[in-house]
């Protein structure tokens, strides 16, 4: 295929581009393979730069129908057309922003909507922008190796000597959605974890996603057992997961785990009838099954969508305002979230308990559970570095499907089954940390709002492809450039530091009663409300900081205090 093959007109002269609050810009519209672009008239400064990949929904609009000249009065059939005729479309992105592009001739406008939807919707992974671009600052192949979890691992591996780092799934035999690297128990050989894996949606086995150094306890994350409706067993996975209580901690809960399944006990029990299931307490002595349902899919995808819908409606009444925030159930999913992730680290922390996270497929709220339980729990997950290996072992390398679950954002109007903003509840719910505890994040909203941007579209290979077994096959990181690798440019990084960041050592319990739980302007309404002035602020504080830093070292700040109520602050 080639890119020429999708745009039907590639110049257009004398269009008037629209945005909230910005005004508008007459210029000339060009196409690309990868971008959209407006040259204002008369001085020609470049006022739009859209990456067409953002697109999520293209609507047309056909108006000021001006006269008709049929052939048989004269002309040609050449000669047919609508004269004085004009068009306007209407693009919705990926990252909520609205652009208005009123264009001369009708025939222009349906020609350029045509090519938008086309280049939009491009399915072949190598013929992405990322695999195009290439910026004078970075080379290639360079800072993929900056927040590699196998680092991570090899120093849990010096803190303990009851987990190894495996190899079993080298040539993703075992699992085609995990790494080629795992932690295991170090009890356990590498054949009977293959064998276990077998017993595992997707081959999706238990492995090791965070050491707890406090007390020895583990957090685990696989996906369901497939029991079926036999109650099938696992001789092979009963061991590992006997082995890992085996080699359990001191503590007051040592020899005893939860299995933290995020779907309702009736779901659960309906997985069975297409061979899924649970862990039968029988087979898994030790373990209790804890269940803490977490909506996904589709419910979780219009929920996103009424939101996004709400926050555009400028007709809304205060009272009305609240009824469909309220109907939307967005806030609830992020209260769900927290409470979850609350719930396995307090068992990991304060109970001194195993916790295995699982769902069914184990590739999304499951990951959602467990990284937001490591932010809780360790300090070092909240300095800017340690969140993206967070993010790097925990959702991109975990095998959450980017792909399928970013193809489309809250205004498409073709929504497969497979899209979910399962990341983008995760990003949520890590702004909430941040606002409950404003001096404990390194990073700030900025970087947030980045990663969910780069998510959805980006001219970066990070967040390509469903999983590392894709990526290897694509050579995403031999020939696209890493994200990271951009973050970690000096120019850049100081714009998504938190100024005000001091260490905290101790546990951070958000609150999840309803009134702790805020909507995330700055992602929701970042295009609909003025942000010059709150961006004007934060930059005066980050200059007020660093003043005071170049003048004397700053007083100790308060780290917070560890409280003794579960979900409270």
């Amino acid at each position: 295929m080639e890119f020429s093959e999708l745009i039907k007109t590639a110049t257009v002269e004398d269009v008037l581009l629209s945005r909230q609050g910005l005004p508008a810009v007459r210029g000339t519209l060009c196409i690309t393979s990868h971008h959209l672009l407006l040259s204002s008239c008369p001085r020609g400064e470049l006022e739009l730069w859209l990456l067409i990949r953002n697109v999520d929904a293209v609507e047309k609009r056909v108006q000021n129908l001006g006269w008709y000249q049929h052939p048989r009065s004269g002309g040609s059939l050449q000669d047919t057309r609508v004269c004085g005729s004009s068009g306007t479309i209407t693009l919705r992105c990926k990252d909520l922003q609205v652009l208005q592009l009123e264009i001369p001739g009708m025939e222009q406008c349906l020609n350029i909507a045509s090519s938008i939807e086309a280049l939009s919707s491009v399915d072949s992974v190598m013929m992405l922008y990322p695999f195009f671009y290439r910026p004078p600052s970075l080379q290639l192949q360079q800072g993929w190796h900056l927040r590699v979890p196998e680092c991570h691992f090899q120093r849990v591996a010096s803190q303990t000597s009851r987990w190894r780092l495996s190899t079993v799934n080298g040539d993703f035999s075992a699992c085609p959605s995990y790494p080629p690297a795992v932690m295991v128990p170090a009890a356990v050989p590498d054949d009977t974890v293959a064998r276990a894996a077998r017993f595992r949606q997707g081959g999706r086995f238990p492995v090791l996603s965070y050491f707890h150094p406090k007390n020895g306890t583990a957090l685990l994350r696989s996906s369901q057992p497939l029991t079926g409706p036999n109650r099938r067993r696992s001789r092979e996975d009963e061991q590992l997961l006997g082995a890992i209580l085996a080699g359990a901690g001191a503590g007051a809960g040592a020899g005893r785990g939860f299995v933290l399944d995020t779907r309702s006990a009736q779901a659960a029990k309906q997985a069975r009838i297409s061979g899924g299931g649970t862990e039968p307490k029988s087979a898994y002595p030790g373990w209790r099954r804890l269940h803490r349902a977490l909506d996904r899919g589709r419910v979780l995808q219009d929920s996103f969508s009424r939101l996004v819908e709400l926050c555009a409606d400028p007709t809304v009444t205060m009272e009305r305002w609240l009824c469909r925030l309220d109907s939307s159930r967005w806030l609830s999913h992020v209260k769900a979230a927290l409470s979850t992730a609350c719930l396995a680290a307090q068992c990991l922390d304060r109970e001194g308990c195993t916790v295995l996270v699982h769902g069914a497929e184990g590739t999304d709220t499951t990951l959602l559970v467990t990284a937001l339980a490591q932010l809780i729990l360790d300090p070092a997950c909240r300095t800017l570095q340690g969140f993206q290996g967070l993010l790097e072992r925990e959702w991109i390398q975990a095998g959450h499907p980017f792909q399928l679950r970013c193809a489309r954002s809250a205004s498409s109007h073709a929504r497969g089954k497979q899209e979910a903003p399962v990341f983008l509840l995760f990003l949520d719910c890590v702004w909430q940390l941040s606002r409950q505890f404003p001096l404990s994040l390194e990073f700030g909203e900025k970087l947030l709002l980045t990663l969910f941007d780069n998510a959805y579209a980006s001219a970066y290979g990070t967040f390509l492809c469903n999983n590392e077994k894709e990526r290897s096959l694509c050579k995403v990181k031999e020939s696209t450039h890493s994200l990271w690798a951009w973050l970690e440019q000096p120019e850049e990084k100081h714009k998504y530091l938190n100024p005000l960041y001091s260490h905290n050592p101790l546990v951070i319990w958000p609150s999840v009663e309803p009134q702790s739980i805020q909507l995330w302007q700055g992602f929701f309404l970042r295009w609909i409300r003025p942000s010059q002035h709150l961006e004007e602020a934060w930059g005066q504080i980050q200059r007020l900081v660093q003043e005071k830093r170049q003048s004397q070292p700053l007083a100790e700040a308060p780290a917070g205090t560890e409280n003794g109520k579960f979900g409270t602050r």
